[in-house]
């Protein structure tokens, strides 16, 4: 049985999706991309500056929810230049200082909306 999420901290769905979806114990966001929540905006700025807001917005899904990052097992980040890398991954090694989940980088041709770059989360509740 599924549960879908949603909270008006994190952007809403752009397509025919939702935020999030319950399955067992397990969480799956969808991607997230660089919105501010309170604007509909995209962020700004390079490649760290908008993958500071993405894990801004998985942080505010997940709290929504009574998880915190230390609950992913399992993190995508899809980049529109693996040039980025660098910089992305000092921004994620914040947000994931202890205990990092999984992960893959992964570049990509173009994201919604023109981002930089887009991460989606599996969490657990164990």
């Amino acid at each position: 049985m599924k549960k879908i999420i949603s909270t008006e901290n994190a952007p809403a769905a752009i397509g025919p999706y939702s935020q999030g979806v319950w399955a067992g114990d397990f969480l799956f966001l969808s991607g997230q991309i660089p919105i501010d929540p309170k604007t509909g905006s995209l962020v700004e700025g390079d490649a760290a500056a908008q993958a500071e807001q993405v894990l801004k917005n998985i942080t505010a899904l997940l709290e929504s929810q009574g998880l915190t990052l230390r609950h992913v097992v399992k993190a995508t980040v899809f980049s529109t230049d693996m040039g980025t890398f660098a910089a992305v991954n000092e921004v994620y090694g914040r947000f994931f200082s202890e205990e990092p989940p999984a992960r893959s980088f992964v570049e990509v041709s173009a994201l919604p909306k023109g981002a930089l770059v887009e991460i989606e989360v599996v969490a657990s509740r164990q």
